[in-house]
């Protein structure tokens, strides 16, 4: 036997709100609320410092000028929400130093897939060199992690072949901690103090997306 539903009923149900709000997905706490935004943001990033698999371990950074500037994935290393602050290591010889040098202003830019959310930053960066944060940093990182510090020339110089930049006996991991302390003169932390960040979240439902000014602590939402 067939069930034959008549046209009337048939719109009762499909404009049923209570029935219709039940089949809707539940929307995380941070969808409709501005703090909860903030506190997914620091979290996201303090996973990031801390493990691996991060999405938003790995950002893009962009810095330079007008007339030149690019991009690069960099690594995650602290997240300081207490100083607005994250940072990054790099190579005192790179091209990007030589551009933050001409420009400190720069932005990053963060994407986890299977969360759905995007961040932007505008952030103004500090370079620090022989100093106590790099120290400090250089304590923390591993002797193997040092070995991109090691290079002959530096980052982006040219070759004739290719080459991975180190000496043949390095470039096996065969080398102590104590070989890789040659490394720490053209190591640098650089710190990136955050003016303003943009959120986007991406939903079946409706994107979301919110800005914070940090220097004029003023938040608010924008139109994805």
């Amino acid at each position: 036997m067939v069930a034959i539903i008549s046209k009337s009923k048939l719109q009762n149900i499909q404009t049923d709100p209570i029935k219709n709000k039940l089949k809707q997905p539940m929307q995380p706490s941070f969808y409709e609320d501005l703090t909860e935004i903030k506190k997914k943001i620091w979290s996201l990033f303090n996973d990031a410092v801390n493990y691996r698999s991060s999405p938003f371990r790995l950002p893009v950074f962009i810095c330079g000028d007008q007339s030149d500037f690019d991009g690069r994935i960099v690594v995650l290393r602290k997240s300081d929400q207490s100083n607005n602050l994250i940072q990054f290591h790099s190579d005192i010889r790179s091209d990007k130093i030589a551009k933050l040098k001409k420009n400190k202003n720069s932005s990053m830019l963060f994407y986890d897939k299977q969360e759905k959310i995007q961040v932007r930053l505008k952030v103004e960066c500090v370079i620090n060199f022989n100093n106590d944060v790099t120290k400090e940093s250089w304590l923390k990182t591993g002797h193997m992690s040092r070995k991109c510090y090691l290079l002959d020339n530096g980052p982006g110089s040219e070759s004739l072949k290719p080459t991975s930049g180190l000496k043949p006996e390095l470039d096996n991991f065969q080398f102590t901690k104590e070989q890789s302390e040659e490394g720490y003169k053209n190591f640098t932390v650089i710190q990136c103090k955050i003016k303003s960040i943009e959120w986007l979240y991406l939903a079946a439902q409706g994107h979301r997306r919110a800005k914070f000014e940090l220097d004029n602590n003023k938040e608010y939402w924008l139109v994805p």
